[in-house]
């Protein structure tokens, strides 16, 4: 007998563990600092891959698209994350520079949302972040052809391995199409998850465009 989709997913339970408290009030004037204590609090809590967040982008049609890509860094400049230019993701944001996104810790029942424009790094920020990772990440970047068709498994294999020797070989080989993108939030969104439902729901909201600096407004959201 195949699985019953709907039975398993009744089965299914969240946050079956002792979640954490968060006061509101006591929440810092902006949504950095936040963030930075959240992500170290997932990391102690042995969140696996707190690193990990989902990126929504739309096509030039407006249609939405998501996926999962790593986190590179956060500061007063924006939240970071790379890809190739060429990619699906890179042509989008070529063409509507806006995105979405979305960390969830459920160790903690925590989300954290995010949304804003997005901008490109300079080329050499870029290559100095892709350089300063591992050699499986210079690797991969050094593969290209992202979101292209792929003629068959043993063709990725033969340029994999090429491009690992080279790696190797080359820890500062260029990878030219490699962009590191950094989202300026508009909005930031914390959510702390309770088990009764009386979820808490604090949103960060820039007084002034992202590119100006501005304050910060704070809100209560109902769950």
């Amino acid at each position: 007998m195949g699985t019953d989709l709907h039975e398993l997913l009744r089965s299914l339970r969240v946050w079956d563990v002792e979640l954490p408290s968060f006061d509101p009030a006591s929440a810092p004037a902006e949504p950095l600092p936040l963030f930075t204590e959240w992500f170290a609090e997932a990391v102690a809590a042995g969140q696996s891959e707190p690193h990990t967040m989902s990126l929504a982008t739309a096509d030039e049609d407006g249609l939405p698209d998501v996926r999962v890509v790593m986190l590179h860094g956060a500061d007063a400049d924006g939240w970071a994350f790379a890809s190739h230019v060429t990619s699906r993701k890179g042509r989008q944001l070529a063409a509507r520079p806006y995105a979405a996104l979305g960390f969830y810790w459920p160790a903690q029942g925590r989300q954290i949302r995010l949304r804003g424009p997005v901008e490109v790094a300079p080329a050499e920020e870029g290559q100095a972040d892709l350089h300063a990772r591992s050699t499986g990440a210079l690797a991969a970047a050094l593969v290209g052809g992202q979101s292209e068709v792929l003629g068959s498994v043993e063709e990725l294999g033969r340029a994999s391995d090429d491009a690992w020797d080279r790696a190797q070989r080359e820890p500062d080989a260029p990878a030219p199409t490699w962009t590191l993108y950094r989202l300026r939030p508009e909005e930031v969104e914390f959510f702390q998850g309770d088990a009764r439902r009386r979820h808490v729901r604090l949103v960060y909201r820039r007084t002034e465009p992202s590119s100006e600096g501005g304050g910060w407004r704070k809100e209560l959201l109902w769950p």
